[in-house]
């Protein structure tokens, strides 16, 4: 009889942002297959989302991937259920509203690998600062990239779990590094997203690493990149048109939606969003081409191509909720006056 292990993933209720659980289950002769994922409960009263007198929840798998850390083993990614098997307040998932497969998303995640120690990311000398901005964007060498050797660990078993990252890169500041998905609809977006943060933290957890998902960890007064999650994304309007005032109208509406987009966009993105460090003012909105300080960046591909393809809304911060920010872009565009 095979044995395989089964992890169990899922978002807690945490506040102002959600952090991952998981516990592992034994299954006998498992099929690989998500529907014969069973249902399974957990104590709620642990992870901020149940009181004491009422602590049982029920997880849902909605979203399952070979797990290439652990020998025989699956990763299943939840949506948080109540026990009558209503969604539960913090099952972002599944309370995305307009879904539209038609959307396509590119995430750009950013984040810090950070010393627990020190409370600094790595390539922080105690105390200290490195060397200033500069050297470190897209950077080789020991001087320059910091945690090489967790990133590309990652890179490696998000690929083989089957997850759509399509690259990595260090980022501006130092211990800052990116990876990128794509996928297509909210749900897909947010699964793989969410399934690549669990194996960035599973990873640096073997290092003696923590991953610093907040957007401006270092601060929002001393000079240093914060992290965010731009978001790429079409339809296939977008794609095909061959029309500048399609994508004009598309970002006037986001224009006319700045709380909507920022209340989703992620907890202490006023402290990223400062006008500073590639980004426009979280009171403010503007769009450009090939313009990383504006709100929404027009790709300069996307015009070369005739105006098709693509806008990058660059608010999103690290920490964001990938399954409420690609709903929120869908429910904008579908609202766009075209």
């Amino acid at each position: 009889m095979m044995k395989s292990k089964l992890e169990y993933i899922w978002l807690d209720g945490s506040v102002p942002t959600q952090q991952l659980r998981a516990k592992t289950r034994v299954a006998d002769n498992f099929s690989g297959k998500l529907e014969d994922c069973p249902i399974w409960s957990f104590d709620g009263s642990s992870t901020n989302q149940a009181g004491g007198g009422a602590s049982d929840l029920l997880l849902k798998p909605v979203f399952i991937c070979p797990d290439p850390d652990r020998k025989n083993a699956y990763l299943v990614l939840t949506e948080v259920l109540n026990p009558d098997g209503s969604a539960h307040e913090t099952n972002g998932r599944a309370h995305i509203e307009e879904e539209d497969e038609d959307f396509w998303f590119g995430f750009e995640q950013e984040y810090f690998l950070y010393d627990p120690q020190t409370r600094l990311p790595l390539g922080f000398p105690a105390g200290g600062f490195p060397l200033p901005q500069g050297p470190y964007y897209c950077g080789v060498g020991g001087s320059k990239a910091f945690g090489r050797a967790i990133v590309e660990e990652h890179f490696d078993l998000c690929l083989e779990a089957g997850l759509n990252v399509e690259g990595i890169n260090a980022e501006v500041a130092a211990g800052q590094w990116e990876f990128q998905i794509f996928a297509k609809g909210a749900h897909s977006a947010g699964d793989q997203i969410w399934m690549a943060r669990f194996l960035l933290e599973r990873t640096a957890e073997k290092y003696g690493v923590d991953v610093e998902w907040h957007p401006k960890p270092l601060g929002k007064d001393l000079d240093w990149n914060g992290s965010g999650m731009h978001a790429n994304f079409s339809n296939g309007l977008m794609r095909t048109c061959g029309d500048e005032k399609v994508f004009t109208a598309i970002c006037e509406e986001f224009g006319k939606n700045i709380k909507e987009h920022i209340d989703v966009y992620g907890a202490y993105n006023d402290q990223r969003l400062t006008g500073l460090h590639e980004t426009q003012s979280i009171t403010e909105f503007s769009y450009g081409v090939s313009d990383r300080g504006a709100s929404i960046r027009i790709p300069v591909g996307t015009v070369e191509d005739g105006w098709k393809g693509r806008l990058e809304d660059r608010r999103p911060a690290s920490n964001g909720d990938p399954y409420k920010i690609g709903a929120r872009i869908i429910k904008t565009v579908h609202a766009a006056k075209i």
